[in-house]
């Protein structure tokens, strides 16, 4: 009776290799470590070879997992192109995108609702964190698309506006700024600081905070000021007695190569963007 590799184990066994660690690939293949260790055991049992030295530092491929891996790799490009030619355009993939906290409250619901209409068999995988880090993903091909917030100037600019202060107008007026801020990295958090140093404004960090609900919670409460976009809070705006702030933009970044279905998520992200 033929031996059958499931595509899954040895979609996680190159995983390992092309990351150099069970931690990385776990992200890669949407697994626990511990999911993903168990299937690199039943790997093993079905070749009935070991693939992997283990020591405390890292892991090395045996003779027999240097063999393996050719094989393997030849046959998930196979496999997935023989996907692709039988789908004919159909999803056949998870969707990987990251957006920062402010989209992800704004636009999540309505834009995954649209594509859903479109690739009603999808699959989503999504990620919500600061700028910075989605796009540290990207770039190790985590993520597929990444909705996040840069510089005025960004070339992958989809839109521009204005910084603006939210709060309670009485601690505008206080000697030492309360301010509210992210935790780093943050751009709302440094324009704020940076404005607010230029103009000579002394200022205390009163609240710090890696959620934005809480920050918006901890503004509304009065707790501190805070430097954001004017849709943050829009009834809490404030125009008097603080500095100017820089503008940001809206950025959409996409990975090298995208499916169709992907491709027609970034579509509909950019409309998003530009109608939020």
């Amino acid at each position: 009776m033929a031996l059958n590799l499931p595509t899954n184990l040895l979609r996680s066994f190159v995983a390992i290799v092309d990351t150099g660690s069970m931690l990385s690939a776990s992200d890669k293949v949407f697994v626990t470590q511990s999911a993903l260790s168990l299937q690199i055991k039943r790997l093993e049992e079905l070749v009935q070879q070991a693939l992997f030295t283990r020591d405390s530092r890292r892991l090395a491929l045996t003779p027999s997992g240097h063999i393996l891996l050719d094989y393997a790799r030849r046959v998930l490009q196979l496999h997935d192109e023989a996907v692709a030619a039988v789908s004919a355009g159909r999803f056949s993939g998870p969707v990987r995108i990251g957006m920062v906290q402010d989209f992800a409250e704004t636009l999540f619901s309505g834009l995954l609702a649209r594509f859903a209409e479109l690739h009603p068999d999808s699959q989503i995988y999504a990620r919500v964190s600061g700028t910075a880090e989605l796009i540290g993903l990207l770039e190790q091909s985590q993520l597929d698309l990444v909705l996040g917030y840069a510089a005025a100037d960004d070339p992958k600019a989809v839109r521009v506006g204005p910084m603006s202060w939210h709060g309670h107008d009485t601690l505008a007026d206080a000697a030492v700024v309360p301010l509210a801020v992210l935790e780093k990295p943050c751009r709302f958090r440094e324009a704020a600081i940076a404005s607010l140093e230029a103009s000579g404004r002394p200022y205390r960090l009163a609240v710090e905070t890696p959620n934005l609900s809480t920050l918006r919670a901890a503004v509304e409460a009065g707790l501190g000021i805070t430097c954001r976009t004017p849709t943050f809070l829009p009834r809490l705006p404030i125009s008097d007695n603080l500095p100017a702030l820089p503008s940001v933009s809206w950025i959409i970044s996409r990975a090298p190569k995208l499916d169709e279905a992907t491709s027609r998520l970034a579509v509909l992200a950019e409309e998003a963007l530009r109608e939020a």
